[in-house]
């Protein structure tokens, strides 16, 4: 059986759902229509039509919640992505990315060995089933500019300043890649 639940944030709907597996998938949805392919494409990662369940999403939720009111950085959600090879390399690149900072495709694509691949990363990145947990934001391109993200680029500049602020409270403002 699969479930999901929502969550009201500062910039929109976001819809969460997983399996006994973890979590598979966290977008998210502006409309009706978004929120019904968000449960299509739950229902073919998981392989079971998903049902609204307020207790097996409870954690993930709880920890949404959370971050997005700058109290975590990091999740303890068990996670089942489902992607090729190259992208479960590259989505676990991402999660390496700390909390705050930000990477560049091509500083992906060296760390995971292909160096020549930054295009193939963007690609992968940009097929980032779990938003938020796998921090496919805080890519940027070469040159720092804000590229590309499936929530729409509004959301990514206010996640990466969500972080910063968080990060430079902490005292840990840094980039890498």
């Amino acid at each position: 059986m699969s479930w999901y639940g929502t969550l009201e944030t500062p910039v929109g709907t976001v819809y969460v759902g997983g399996s006994v597996e973890g979590v598979h998938r966290i977008e998210f949805a502006r409309t009706a229509e978004e929120a019904e392919h968000f449960l299509e494409r739950l229902e073919r990662d998981s392989g079971s039509a998903p049902v609204e369940d307020a207790e097996a999403s409870r954690a993930a939720v709880e920890e949404l919640r959370a971050y997005f009111a700058g109290e975590r950085s990091e999740f303890d959600l068990p996670l089942a992505p489902k992607g090729t090879p190259f992208q479960q390399a590259v989505w676990r690149a991402l999660l390496e990315i700390p909390y705050g900072t930000r990477a560049t495709y091509g500083g992906i694509a060296r760390r995971i060995g292909k160096p020549s691949g930054p295009r193939a990363v963007g690609m992968a990145t940009g097929r980032n089933p779990i938003s938020i947990i796998v921090p496919c934001h805080r890519v940027v391109g070469a040159n720092g500019t804000l590229t590309g993200y499936g929530g729409g680029l509004d959301r990514k500049e206010w996640l990466l300043a969500l972080e910063s602020r968080s990060a430079a409270d902490a005292g840990a403002v840094a980039s890498v890649g």
